[in-house]
C-alpha cells in the first residue's frame, strides 16, 4: 500500500489506465442534458455519448459537483483501506464547489476519525493543467517524499501550472450563458478561433487567430513566449497536451510542433477534456498545459 491516499475529482481528466498505474482515487462529477437525471461522468455516461449529445442536441447540458456524500464515501474507503493520510485535489474553486464539498466531507469524517489526516487542496486548474497538478503529487509520493513534503511542495507548484489553448468558436461559451450570443456569432463569421489561457484560477482571453490551423501554430507560440519572457526552462516543466472530442488529428499536429519546440518526446498522454470543461469549449479544443516539476527549485 502507498504511504497516503490521492484523491482527484474527474476535472483532472486522467485516462482510466493512468488512474490504475498511479493508484488515484477519481470522484466523478455529474451531467444531465434535461436537469432532471444526472449521470456520473465516465461511470454511467461516457465521452463519446456525451459530446455526441451537446453537438446534436440543443439543449444545453448542465454539469454537477460531487455532493459531500460522494466525498465522505470517498475518504471512508480510503480509511477502510488503512489509510491515514489523504491528499484530495479538486478543481479551481472559481469554476465549481467541488472544493468546498470536499471540505465539508472532510469535517464530517474528522468527527469519527480524529487522527486521520484529510488535506484538501484547490488545484488553481481544471481538465489537463489539474490532471498534472495530480501526476506531480503522484510523482513526490513515489519519489518517498512524506506527506507533509508532498503538500508543502504542491502549494509551491501549483501556481506554476498553466494550459494555453484555443476553442473552435464561442458557440458553447454563448450556450452556456458565459458570453452575450452577438459576440459569438461575429467571431464565427470572421472564422476566428478564441485563444485562451488558465492560470492563478483564472481563465483569460489571449486573443484570437483566423482559421483553425493559425490557432494551433499560435498555441504552441503562446508557450515559447511565455518561457521566454519569463526566463524559464522547459527542462524543468513536464508538459501535456489537452484535446476534446473531435480534435484528435488537430491534437497530434500541436503535440509534434511542442515537441519539437522542446527538443523531447512528450511521455504523459493527451488529456481528453471531460464534462466540465467541454460543456463550455465544445468538442474541439486544443490546448497545451505544464507545470513545474516538483524536484527543481
Amino acid at each position: 500500500m502507498n504511504p497516503f491516499c490521492i484523491i482527484s475529482d474527474s476535472s483532472c481528466d486522467l485516462a482510466d489506465s493512468q488512474l490504475e498505474a498511479l493508484d488515484i482515487r477519481v470522484i466523478p462529477f455529474y451531467v444531465s442534458f434535461d436537469q432532471k437525471i444526472y449521470r456520473r461522468e465516465r461511470k454511467e455516461l461516457s465521452l463519446e455519448v456525451f459530446y455526441r449529445r451537446l453537438t446534436s442536441d440543443r439543449i444545453f447540458p448542465k454539469s454537477s459537483m460531487p455532493s459531500i456524500g460522494d466525498y465522505c464515501d470517498a475518504f471512508q474507503a480510503a480509511i477502510a483501506d488503512g489509510y491515514r493520510e489523504i491528499c484530495c485535489i479538486t478543481i479551481t474553486r472559481k469554476f465549481s464547489g467541488s472544493f468546498n464539498a470536499a471540505l465539508d466531507a472532510r469535517e464530517i469524517i474528522l468527527e469519527d476519525y480524529p487522527g486521520v489526516d484529510i488535506r484538501v487542496i484547490d488545484s488553481w486548474q481544471a481538465t489537463g493543467g489539474q490532471g498534472l497538478t495530480v501526476i506531480e503529487v503522484c510523482r513526490m509520493r513515489d519519489a518517498g517524499y512524506s506527506f507533509e513534503d508532498t503538500v508543502r511542495r504542491l502549494m509551491e507548484i501549483r501556481g506554476t501550472s498553466r494550459i494555453m489553448f484555443m476553442i473552435g468558436s464561442l458557440e458553447y461559451l454563448s450556450r452556456g450563458g458565459r458570453i452575450g450570443k452577438a459576440a459569438a456569432v461575429g467571431a464565427n463569421l470572421l472564422n476566428l478561433n478564441p485563444l485562451l489561457e488558465l492560470y492563478d484560477a483564472e481563465l483569460q482571453a489571449y486573443g484570437t487567430a483566423r482559421g483553425r490551423k493559425k490557432a494551433m501554430k499560435k498555441v504552441v507560440e503562446m508557450v515559447n513566449d511565455y518561457f521566454k519572457k519569463n526566463r524559464l526552462s522547459f527542462d524543468d516543466y513536464d508538459f501535456g497536451v489537452c484535446q476534446g472530442y473531435s480534435s484528435g488529428a488537430d491534437a497530434e499536429t500541436v503535440r509534434a510542433n511542442l515537441e519539437k519546440l522542446l527538443g523531447r518526446r512528450l511521455t504523459i498522454p493527451d488529456f481528453h477534456v471531460g464534462v466540465t470543461i467541454g460543456t463550455y469549449t465544445g468538442p474541439d479544443p486544443v490546448g497545451i498545459t505544464f507545470i513545474r516539476k516538483y524536484n527543481r527549485p
